[in-house]
């Protein structure tokens, strides 16, 4: 009888042993983000603690790259083996990751409660063909911002309601020397000028397909780039556009020295931080300008979504994580770079406190977010177009002769 106790105590100890690391251990999700513009790597990580700590079962894996990095990180690692369970994905992206089956359709998992709370527009982010393959988590166009104090120096008691006006304005600041170049774009040979140019499309109407086919080279999508050449050429835009980035515009606008850029959301309180800028306090932001007769605004849809890739061995635990990163309470609590996707959250004071002024811009400019191609072959396109905006720019091609070369190159 002992010696049966004995055997039996063993064989449980023995059980007890095989099965409790099985259930104490950590599943770990990796996760593919950019370290740059919207929420802050710091916040990102501060949202992630708070998730851990929510689900100590889970741990999570964190990588920041470049925006320009981003797409080109995601695709690879699906062939690695080891590879991404959540990725960050831009709007112009869902179309080839569905395409080429980078991406979960988790059309399954969107409750109604996410269908009725989110804003309508930030749902575009992630779909495709019907179906959707992540939540929306950053909602962002490009704004106006403006040095208010540069602008009343020159006597100007309003900011621009019209592309022409700014032109107009920032001529009025060189003339009396306050700026030697007033105006900051982001045009470097990448997605940023992109951003630039489809705000500028949208401002004049434009299209950039009809049934498939590129027309950006004529019409709106022509008067677009036309007008880049000719804010460039005129002395008014700091020669520099040309190769900067976001956050080449920040820096250059933080420094007192644009009285104009157009960026994204994140600029506002950035700028607006006394710690790393020169203008707090002074900063400005309209939405972007329209076009007399065509437009009151324009806007590029910016935003981007989380989304689990088809390479994850963790799912579901990749699905807490994203619900958990776009959930209202989450978003709510960092709204300071990035606005909230979710339609009651402006009527939260935590949300709108201190950013009054670039809430109501974002009434009117998310409204009027244009969006870039749906195309599984966007990439060509915008490379096309990236370089067609260099050549203009350049001198080195018209408008007219360096967008038709684009459309011939786009692989549409």
């Amino acid at each position: 009888m002992l010696k049966f106790r004995k055997t039996t105590l063993v064989a449980a100890a023995l059980a007890s042993a095989a099965v409790a690391p099985h259930a104490m251990a950590e599943t770990k999700i990796n996760a593919l983000f950019m370290a740059q513009a919207a929420y802050s790597e710091a916040d990102v990580r501060a949202m992630t603690e708070a998730f851990t700590k929510a689900n100590p079962d889970v741990t999570v894996n964190l990588e920041f790259v470049p925006y320009e990095g981003l797409h080109d990180k995601t695709v690879l690692a699906q062939g690695s083996g080891g590879g991404y369970d959540v990725v960050l994905f831009d709007v112009i992206w869902p179309a080839e990751y569905a395409a080429n089956n980078v991406l979960v359709d988790v059309s399954d998992k969107i409750t109604d409660d996410m269908k009725t709370g989110v804003l309508p527009g930030a749902w575009t982010t992630v779909q495709y063909e019907g179906k959707y393959y992540g939540m929306p988590w950053i909602l962002d166009t490009k704004y106006l911002f403006y040095n208010k104090e540069i602008l009343e120096k020159a006597g100007i008691t309003a900011p621009p309601k019209t592309w022409a006006e700014l032109t107009e304005q920032a001529k009025i600041i060189q003339q009396k020397n306050l700026l030697k170049t007033p105006i900051a774009w982001s045009w470097s040979q990448a997605e940023a000028a992109i951003c630039d140019y489809t705000t500028l499309v949208s401002a004049y109407g434009g299209d950039f397909l009809k049934d498939g086919k590129p027309v950006f080279q004529t019409d709106g999508g022509l008067d677009a780039l036309k007008y880049m050449v000719d804010s460039y050429k005129s002395g008014l835009t700091n020669p520099n556009s040309k190769e900067f980035l976001e956050e080449d515009v920040r820096k250059v606008f933080e420094n007192g020295d644009a009285a104009f850029a157009l960026n994204w959301t994140y600029m506002y309180n950035m700028a607006n931080d006394p710690k790393d800028s020169k203008v707090a306090g002074k900063v400005g932001v309209v939405p972007a300008p329209g076009v007399e007769g065509k437009s009151e605004v324009s806007a590029v849809n910016g935003s981007m979504g989380l989304g689990i890739t088809t390479a994850s061995k963790h799912p579901e635990e990749a699905w807490k994580y994203i619900t958990f990163m776009t959930s209202q309470a989450t978003q709510n609590a960092y709204a300071k770079l990035s606005l909230p996707i979710w339609s009651s959250s402006y009527e939260d004071s935590t949300v709108t406190a201190g950013q009054e002024e670039l809430v109501a811009a974002a009434e009117k400019g998310l409204a009027a977010m244009y969006a870039r191609p749906t195309t599984p072959k966007y990439q060509e396109l915008s490379t096309a177009l990236q370089q067609a905006i260099q050549e203009a720019l350049l001198g080195q091609s018209t408008p007219e002769d360096a967008l038709k070369s684009a459309a011939e190159n786009s692989g549409l």
